[in-house]
């Protein structure tokens, strides 16, 4: 089990959900998920919940409804990508989110 970062979109309702790849999808906290496997047409195929190690990610637009969550994830394997990108991705079997950092 590692510790990460993952960048949510916070509705008006105050739910959390993915910012883009199954965003109808309402992310609790303090709960274990397991990752689904969505195929979307335009995104490359990695299955698994995305988060960063350490709360960055200068590809992604923040604030406004988008908020950083410190989550926990299991069953992780890692992604390389461009510093541009946020670096090293984690990519998760299991997540559960333990804080919304305001």
């Amino acid at each position: 089990m590692i510790e990460a970062y993952k960048l949510l979109r916070r509705r008006k309702d105050g739910t959390l959900g993915p910012l883009f790849i199954n965003a109808r999808l309402r992310v609790p906290i303090g709960k274990w998920l397991p990752a689904e496997d969505h195929p979307t047409k335009g995104y490359a195929h990695r299955p698994g919940w995305h988060a960063t190690l350490t709360p960055s990610a200068p590809h992604l637009r923040e604030g406004g409804d988008r908020v950083w969550c410190r989550v926990l994830l299991k069953g992780v394997r890692y992604f390389e990508r461009p510093a541009a990108q946020g670096g090293r991705w984690a990519l998760a079997n299991h997540m559960k989110i333990v804080e919304v950092m305001e």
